[in-house]
């Protein structure tokens, strides 16, 4: 009897343990950032049984092979950024937080298991928004005021593109047009956005959500001719100057500046970037590929970070993981912790008229003289001009090369 006992609880505590889920269900989810305000930014993911989560934003296709899980907690990280999805799950649902300490921001989101369309629609559209847009945001500001060119494929309800500004471009947007309302997001672990709009067939206007920290109106028309300022004639050295100075540490603390026996007589590319930015991530690997495929003894690549990681400790640690994940080949240098701010940037970089974007790059010949400077990355959402940039800079890079 009591062997028998003994037997049956031994079965319904296995049974009990079997019926508690050891990981959320593998497959397909929609997660929704709630930004308050009644705005909910969506977007879709898969979860694989490696435990890998895929993130999706039309075309691009987003990987973290970094998932904790203990008990009923998961921790999703990337592989870079800082930002971390933190939470508790079922097997069909997951609840937390999106959180970005070092900015101390919070969002709250929610994750549910299924075949979800990543926007729900109630009625088909009746506008049209593929096509070129000639875009202002914040116009009403003096002081915010910035221009954007949207770029926009169309197929029944579905939209994907970008908006480029003269600083980069606003990552791969997908969505809907539902009736004459456009919406689109995007996630990608450093930036949740969301945008907004009513669209006739000649205007767009609506309001940019960045997480739920910041959100500004736009408006746009279509403008089939329209192109932005050429990205080498927005940042240039003042008057007087022809070169560039700096003195950084690397990540093993040893100061590092253009007068160093690894860059004289050599071409080379600076780059001002920050390990947080997701179109700095971009540019990075392309120039990681480029230097390997190109290296040689007259060329070199340095990389001056402006982190806003709160002390030198955790900004060189953000430094060090990105070297790492990407197989960064080149020195990265700490040019600031603390903040991100251009202005500030600016004053560690005072023979620039002024650090407009991250990334930026100067093109330096052998002689040590500036060649061009260019502001800003225009990233594989962008299409023929992520081409374009590609041709323009392998082509600019051999005239240097070839010059004595």
């Amino acid at each position: 009897m009591f062997k028998a006992l003994c037997f049956i609880l031994l079965s319904l505590s296995l049974f009990s343990c079997s019926q508690q889920p050891h990981h959320p269900n593998h497959g397909t989810w929609r997660v929704v950032l709630e930004l308050g305000d009644k705005k909910e930014l969506p977007f879709t993911a898969n979860f694989r049984e490696d435990h890998t989560f895929i993130y999706h934003n039309a075309e691009e296709v987003l990987e973290t092979d970094e998932v904790i899980i203990r008990g009923d907690s998961i921790i999703i990280t990337h592989p870079v950024f800082e930002g971390v999805l933190k939470g508790t799950f079922t097997a069909e649902t997951i609840t937390g937080s999106y959180i970005k300490s070092s900015l101390n921001r919070v969002v709250p989101f929610t994750m549910t298991y299924g075949d979800h369309p990543r926007f729900y629609t109630n009625k088909e559209a009746s506008a049209r928004v593929e096509g070129t847009w000639e875009a202002v945001f914040s116009p009403g500001s003096d002081t915010d005021r910035y221009i954007a060119k949207g770029i926009f494929k169309q197929e029944g309800s579905k939209v994907s593109g970008t908006f480029r500004t003269t600083t980069g471009d606003y990552r791969y947007l997908e969505g809907v047009v539902e009736g004459d309302t456009l919406r689109l997001s995007t996630f990608d672990h450093a930036h949740a956005f969301l945008f907004e709009a009513k669209v006739t067939d000649s205007t767009m206007t609506g309001i940019f959500y960045s997480g739920n920290h910041f959100k500004e109106p736009f408006s746009a028309v279509r403008n089939s001719d329209y192109e932005l300022p050429r990205a080498d004639s927005l940042t240039f050295l003042k008057e007087g100057y022809d070169s560039i100075a700096f003195n950084f540490p690397d990540t093993e603390g040893k100061m590092v500046s253009l007068d160093d026996e690894r860059f004289r007589e050599k071409v080379v590319i600076v780059q001002i970037m920050g390990s947080w930015c997701p179109n700095c991530l971009d540019e990075t690997r392309y120039y990681t590929d480029f230097y390997k495929k190109n290296r040689g003894e007259d060329l070199e690549f340095v990389s001056l970070a402006f982190e806003y990681a709160p002390t030198e400790e955790k900004a060189m640690a953000a430094i060090k993981r990105l070297k790492e994940k990407v197989g960064v080949p080149y020195p990265i240098l700490l040019a600031q912790a603390g903040s991100s701010d251009k202005q500030k940037a600016n004053e560690k970089l005072p023979m620039l008229n002024h650090v407009l974007s991250y990334p930026t790059t100067i093109f330096i010949d052998k002689k040590g003289v500036v060649r061009k400077i260019h502001t800003g990355f225009n990233g594989p959402a962008t299409g023929e001009k992520y081409t374009d940039f590609i041709e323009e800079f392998e082509r600019f890079i051999a005239l240097l090369r070839a010059e004595d």
